[in-house]
């Protein structure tokens, strides 16, 4: 496994790609509601970073080795679909949730962001899984300093999930971001 460093210019670079990334989340925001559909949703998306930001939406004909290219420019997963749902025709419902993800491109940086939408009135064990989720993300973040392990972040987040009834998934995994998509490490 080999993590490349990035140097300070580099780092601005991802720091705005990052940003412009979460400004489409912050776009997006007011539509997420019942009846649309998750089609509209990626071409809402879509017309934003290409024609506004002026930024490359990642996920369009990506194709990791072995995988046909994905054919949309968002991932939006709902209810139990852990993640990289593909958008399409089915539409939203009250008391559905729904994870947007967003990877953009700009000046050859990715920057890669995701955010979980309530839509409507939703249970409460989706409010509560989505409020421990969102705990349990800025626990790893608070581990993340110099000389920290990927052991560590990862285990206050599986032991705050587990203390609380839920479990993490082992199927899939957080990664490295920079030029490329997916870098190392994987987390």
């Amino acid at each position: 496994m080999t993590i490349h460093i990035k140097n300070p210019q580099e780092i601005e670079k991802m720091r705005v790609a990052g940003k412009l990334a979460s400004e489409v989340l912050d776009f997006i925001t007011p539509f997420v509601k019942p009846g649309i559909t998750t089609e509209e949703i990626d071409k809402l998306c879509h017309d934003y970073m290409v024609n506004v930001q002026n930024t490359i939406p990642a996920p369009l004909n990506y194709a990791p080795d072995g995988h046909s290219p994905y054919p949309k420019s968002i991932c939006t997963s709902i209810n139990h679909q852990i993640c990289h749902g593909v958008p399409g025709p089915k539409a939203l419902k009250e008391g559905d949730i729904v994870n947007i993800d967003i990877t953009v491109i700009k000046e050859g940086f990715h920057g890669d962001t995701s955010r979980m939408f309530h839509v409507g009135e939703t249970s409460i064990q989706a409010k509560r899984l989505c409020k421990l989720t969102y705990e349990a993300m800025w626990l790893g973040i608070e581990q993340v300093k110099p000389g920290a392990k990927l052991g560590d972040i990862g285990f206050v987040i599986q032991d705050f999930a587990e203390r609380n009834g839920f479990s993490v998934v082992r199927e899939f995994c957080g990664h490295g971001i920079g030029k490329r998509f997916h870098e190392e490490p994987q987390v």
